[in-house]
């Protein structure tokens, strides 16, 4: 598939996807034309670069978890020198799950003493 079309099936701009390309994330076919042509394990990858994304990991980190995901389906191996990385991103994320928490009960807090100073 063309790289627009990996783009709206994954919701990823083509920019970002060139990008995925030069930092080595993504590696499509070329076809004869000089084109990329995208398969199915390359939307799989972007699929799993945006849930890593999502938990705040950079791309340099999630470059390390690609290789552990299987080429001939969409699974993911885990790869043993990952284990001390990916612990801690859960740590990070943890931290980041804490710091959202402190600022939604500051925002609850003051949204109590306006409502409370209308009335």
């Amino acid at each position: 598939m063309k790289i627009g079309d990996l783009s709206r099936r994954t919701g990823v701009s083509i920019r970002m996807l060139r990008y995925y390309e030069e930092e080595g994330l993504l590696t499509p076919q070329r076809r004869e034309s000089g084109y990329r042509d995208y398969g199915p394990q390359e939307e799989e990858s972007v699929k799993f670069i945006k849930i890593l994304g999502a938990t705040g990991m950079t791309l340099p980190t999630i470059a390390k978890f690609l290789p552990c995901t299987l080429r001939d389906r969409a699974s993911f191996e885990p790869c043993n020198e990952l284990i001390d990385t990916l612990q801690e991103q859960v740590e990070i994320t943890d931290e980041n799950i804490n710091k959202l928490m402190e600022g939604r009960n500051l925002l609850e807090k003051i949204l109590s003493d306006l409502k409370k100073t209308i009335k």
